[in-house]
């Protein structure tokens, strides 16, 4: 039978650019394993991140709005598949590895928590091992999906979901493409839900940013994505001009002045703060209460990292409904 993978490897060696990845190249898994006769080792990783738990979850964890009432806003699921398309169209225009980059980007918010950055704010502040949605990604990959077995991916993926932060530095250039494309994907998708909202209009924004990315979210997307291809093509490096990444900065700014800080926007974050600081309390208390599967990381994980693993791993409404089980007294009746 003809080995279909070998194909898909010499057509690596023939269609990427030099700097790319080439999955024959990969640093490999930490528990070897036989290769795949229809599929390259980055295609065995997106697929295994396609498939887990946690992606399925990120439907139901919040990206800006807490709880919002409309179909259209953004969870943390559409953030990622966004964050997917845009990395994708970079990587492909770059010549670089798509199925890498694809990912890396479908697997790094798997450790968000519920209730996007307010989460994570509380389960930092409460932790006193500290808590970052990028170390939880990679520690779902490594530890928590398989019940505790792992999805066992490669150091290159793995490499860049711990490294899609504005502070990471991937080791690949695919992971620096999901890095930027992260960032130009939230600019985008938040900007759009929140004129959506009524919480900013389109002339709110500062002229000079506006002249300069665009004055809709359609033509920024694409002023930001052209700029990387046009300025990284033919090179060993992934980047914007200074000059866009600058508005871009610019823009960002704008944006956490006027909406990620907005009271309208973030009105409801403070209680989700407060429930999950009162979970991770309780539960540091009571491990015993823990699903079995959580219990069994205590053997050579300490307890307060195992408490973070099971609230980062729920969804909104999960949470809420765990509060309300815990701590909210039912009406008595006869049974």
């Amino acid at each position: 039978m003809a080995d279909i993978r070998q194909r898909l490897e010499e057509k690596e060696k023939l269609i990427l650019s030099p700097y790319a990845s080439f999955s024959t190249k990969t640093k490999g898994r930490k528990v070897s394993e036989e290769p795949s006769l229809t599929r390259t080792e980055y295609q065995r990783d997106k697929d295994r991140i396609l498939h887990c738990k946690a992606f399925r979850r990120l439907k139901h964890k919040t990206q800006v709005f807490l709880a919002p009432e409309g179909d259209h806003y953004r969870t943390r699921l559409t953030h990622t598949l966004e964050v997917s398309q845009i990395s994708r169209s970079i990587a492909r225009a770059l010549a670089l590895n798509e199925d890498l980059t694809e990912a890396i980007a479908l697997g790094h918010d798997l450790g968000h928590t519920p209730f996007g950055h307010a989460g994570e704010r509380a389960l930092d502040s409460v932790c006193s091992l500290g808590f970052v949605h990028s170390q939880q990604s990679l520690r779902v990959v490594d530890y928590l999906e398989k019940d505790g077995l792992g999805l066992n991916l490669t150091y290159e993926v793995r490499d860049g979901i711990l490294n899609h932060e504005t502070s990471g530095n991937p080791s690949t250039l695919e992971g620096a493409v999901v890095r930027l494309s992260d960032k130009i994907a939230y600019i985008h998708h938040d900007m759009d839900d929140a004129i959506r909202a009524g919480i900013l209009k389109e002339d709110d924004i500062p002229k000079s940013i506006a002249e300069y990315l665009g004055r809709d979210t359609k033509a920024r997307l694409n002023t930001l994505i052209n700029d990387v291809i046009y300025n990284s093509i033919d090179t060993d490096k992934v980047a914007m001009t200074d000059a866009t990444y600058q508005a871009m900065t610019d823009l960002r700014k704008y944006m956490f002045d006027n909406l990620y800080t907005n009271p309208r926007a973030k009105s409801e974050e403070r209680k989700a703060k407060i429930m999950l600081v009162e979970l991770y309390e309780y539960y540091i208390e009571h491990m015993d209460e823990l699903p079995e599967n959580f219990r069994a990381l205590m053997k050579n994980h300490p307890k307060e990292r195992i408490v973070c693993d099971y609230i980062a791993g729920m969804t909104d409404q999960y949470s809420i409904l765990k509060f309300e089980e815990l701590f909210v007294p039912y009406s008595w009746k006869v049974n």
